[in-house]
């Protein structure tokens, strides 16, 4: 008689450790008190390198001095392009800094809500760090007809979104490309009969 032909059994998978909710919040808090910090940094850069709008006035009105130039648009390219800069670095530093937890969606929502508010932060700082936004008051502190320069601020807010975007980008990127995956479950072996008494 041949013994019956038995499976062994796939050995299970190694179950993922059970998430702690305060180291959690730990981490998405830390992600958007340091992007609110680089957001410092932005509302700097920005300050510095961003084009500003050339005006002059009269006694009875404010005129932009090139009608036809770009500098707001300018503004808010060079506001999106530092964005995008800060957020590829910050994204990288989250997973880079989290991979051991194998991140998450607490990761995810840290980076968004942080490069939301590090935008903030940077638009208020670069505004307050140039002219006052009091284009009368401005235009009354120069001679009449000498050029000044506007205050800075964005027209197209949807390059907020520049950095939580880029920061996303890289962090998925990341995941995907260096978070090892679980091992596929092997397949079952038939166990070869073994010989009995009654085998020819």
């Amino acid at each position: 008689m041949t013994a019956p032909h038995t499976f062994q059994d796939a050995p299970p998978l190694p179950a993922r450790p059970p998430r702690n909710l305060r180291a959690e919040l730990v981490i998405a808090a830390a992600l958007v008190a340091g992007s609110a910090l680089l957001g410092v940094l932005m509302g700097a850069l920005w300050h510095w390198l961003a084009p500003r709008v050339p005006l002059y006035a009269d006694t009875s009105a404010v005129y932009l001095k090139d009608p036809e130039g770009e500098q707001a648009v300018g503004a808010d390219g060079t506001f999106a392009l530092i964005g995008l800069g800060i957020g590829l670095l910050a994204g990288a530093a989250a997973y880079w800094t989290t991979r051991a937890r194998q991140g998450g969606i607490t990761v995810a929502v840290g980076l968004t809500a942080g490069g939301l508010l590090g935008g903030y932060v940077a638009v208020k700082l670069g505004a307050a760090l140039g002219p006052g936004s009091d284009v009368v008051a401005l235009a009354r502190s120069v001679p009449t007809g000498q050029t000044f320069y506007g205050p800075l601020k964005l027209t197209a807010q949807g390059v907020l979104v520049a950095w939580p975007i880029a920061a996303l980008a890289v962090l998925v990127g990341l995941t995907a490309l260096f978070t090892p995956r679980p091992a596929p479950a092997p397949a079952h072996e038939e166990t070869p009969p073994q010989d009995g008494p009654d085998t020819p």
